[in-house]
Order: structure tokens, then C-alpha cells, then sequence
């Protein structure tokens, strides 16, 4: 699944090749998760200048100038790709075509991917926003595992599996720590890294796949390594399921229960 690092870099691709640019069409093959008929986000959507596009938690949102938005949820297997006047990408969901020709494909093989026409406001900030005064709140109200709490929605947008399981590595904390025993200093230090491991990814993917709109092979993962037996540190990764997530974390990491 695509998460915040991914989105971010395809958000600011996205943008320098649409921004500006007038729907010419929107043609939805699947439309099994739409919550609208499809005549109505044509009616909303073509014709109209796209305006900017920035990434909302696991969304991606493309904001027209007449006021409304489609956001784009890629869900666990959801791609883009670019195309020129005609699509020929298997799997496609939805085409978006441009006035200069520019195309984007959206495909799912699951057929998972998620088209939202104007999306309510969510109610959690996105990660990149919280402080330690809100996320020491937050936990003191649930004993549910912390990355169940981190991953949910609930009470933080954008972190996935993937994600998490590196950010509770870099802060030495337990997947399985209930969530209202974990000490303030601890939480503290959970907030810098959720910081530092998403900014830290971001740059890496951004360095090595400038111009990508495709989620590319997360080889530079430290404990998110599903093939792998140990750390790029050298230490034992063990694996388990955590509400139905494969989990992968080390025995230094602190259990608070």
C-alpha cells in the first residue's frame, strides 16, 4: 500500500504535469465503490481546471476549480500510470484525459481502489501534524496495542503497516504495548520518529525515483522486510499477526502492558 512518503512524491509529480489543465473526461470502469453515480462526478469533474493536488492522509485529492474535489484511495494494490490520449493499462479503474492529451490510468487487479467525490474532512490529524501533547492524550484514552491505535485512522490519518512497524523499531517500542502504558518520554520520542522515519523515506525514494507516480521496492526498510531474516542492523526480526497485520519488530524493542 502506498503510504505518506509515496504519496507525497506522487502528489508533487501529479501536480507538475496537471496542474493548470482542463478534465476533458473522466470515464470510471469499476464502479462498485462509488458512493455517487457516475453521471454526477462527470457533471461535477469535466470541463473543470484542476487546481492543485495534495495528499490528505492515505488520499490523494485533486481540488477543481469550481470547488469540488475527487480524492483517489489506492488502497493495498491500487497504480497509476501515465498515458497519452488513449489507455491501454490492464486492471484500469478510472481514466482522467486532459485537455493537452495527458492521461492517468488508475488500476487495481483486486479492484479495492476507492474514487470519492468531495470527501468529508477527517476527524484525526495527519501524521505529519500531531504533537506529543495530542498523541499522549489520545493513547491515554485506549489500551489497544499501538499500532493498532497508530494504523486504525482513528486517532492518526496516513500510517499503514509498513510504515508503522518502522516507526515503532526507530522508537524502540513494542508493536504489542498497550497503548495508555507507554510513558510520556516514550511518546515523546514516538513522535520524533514518526517524523524522522517518514521524512527519512520520503528523501530516499525521492533521490532514487524523482519523477514516480508507482510505489517502488522498499529494500531500505529496516524491520519491514518480509523476505528477509534479519535488520540491515544485523538483528533477529520477528514475525506475528496483530489484528490480522503481519507484524515485523526485534526482542529490544519495550513491551508496556
Amino acid at each position: 500500500m502506498p503510504e505518506i512518503p509515496d504519496l507525497n512524491i506522487f502528489s508533487s509529480n501529479l501536480a507538475k504535469q496537471l496542474e493548470g489543465k482542463m478534465l476533458s473526461l473522466i470515464d470510471i470502469l469499476i464502479t462498485r465503490q462509488l458512493k455517487v453515480p457516475v453521471a454526477e462526478i462527470e457533471a461535477a469533474l469535466e470541463g473543470q481546471v484542476l487546481r492543485r493536488i495534495t495528499r490528505i492522509g492515505k488520499e490523494l485529492h485533486f481540488d477543481f476549480q469550481n470547488g469540488h474535489v475527487l480524492s483517489i484511495h489506492l488502497m493495498l494494490h491500487g497504480t497509476m500510470y501515465w498515458f497519452e490520449s488513449k489507455n491501454e493499462n490492464r486492471f484500469t479503474i478510472a481514466e482522467l484525459l486532459f485537455e493537452d492529451g495527458t492521461g492517468l490510468a488508475i488500476t487495481d487487479w483486486q479492484k479495492a481502489v476507492i474514487l470519492t467525490l468531495d470527501p468529508k474532512p477527517a476527524a484525526a490529524p495527519d501524521a505529519m501534524d500531531i504533537s506529543s501533547g495530542y498523541l499522549q492524550s489520545a493513547l491515554a484514552k485506549t489500551s489497544k496495542p499501538i499500532k493498532t491505535v497508530l494504523t486504525e485512522g482513528k486517532t492518526v490519518q496516513g500510517i499503514g503497516n509498513a510504515y508503522v512497524d518502522e516507526i515503532l523499531y526507530a522508537a524502540k517500542i513494542s508493536p504489542f504495548s498497550k497503548a495508555n502504558k507507554i510513558p510520556e518520554t516514550n511518546i515523546d520520542i514516538l513522535v520524533q520518529a514518526i517524523n524522522t522515519v517518514l521524512v527519512d523515506a520520503e528523501n530516499h525514494i525521492r533521490r532514487n525515483f524523482p519523477d514516480t507516480i508507482t510505489e517502488k521496492e522498499r529494500d531500505f526498510l529496516q524491520v519491514h522486510r518480509p523476505k528477509q531474516a534479519l535488520t540491515l542492523n544485523g538483528e533477529v526480526i520477528l514475525k506475528a499477526e496483530l489484528d490480522k497485520r503481519k507484524t515485523y519488530y526485534v526482542e529490544s524493542q519495550q513491551l508496556f502492558e
